[in-house]
């Protein structure tokens, strides 16, 4: 099993981990991206510990981090939709497949 990125949560996850290096350095930006990997094999292995939402989405916030993984299930693993931060707009990236 294993996880794709859909290109718009590619930027996301690319943005976030910039503005974490930019304002706490290179170790905070790795553990960030750590905290997103290690989340991502945990959904993979138990896709349906995430929170439902709608249309077979569901979302897993990172832990120690103010972001969530909004994802569905796909046969071969998990589609990461978007990674989104806890205090954007909710409906954010809701259109995304």
């Amino acid at each position: 099993m294993s996880y794709t990125l859909h290109r718009d949560a590619e930027r996301e996850l690319a943005h976030a981990a910039r503005f974490y290096r930019r304002e706490g350095g290179r170790a905070l930006a790795a553990r960030f991206l750590d905290e997103f990997e290690h989340s991502v094999e945990l959904l993979i292995e138990h896709p349906g510990i995430g929170s439902p939402t709608s249309d077979d989405r569901r979302w897993f916030p990172l832990a120690g981090f103010p972001y969530s993984i909004i994802y569905r299930q796909i046969d071969m693993g998990i589609r990461v939709l978007v990674l989104r931060h806890q205090h954007r707009d909710p409906e954010h990236g809701e259109q995304r497949r």
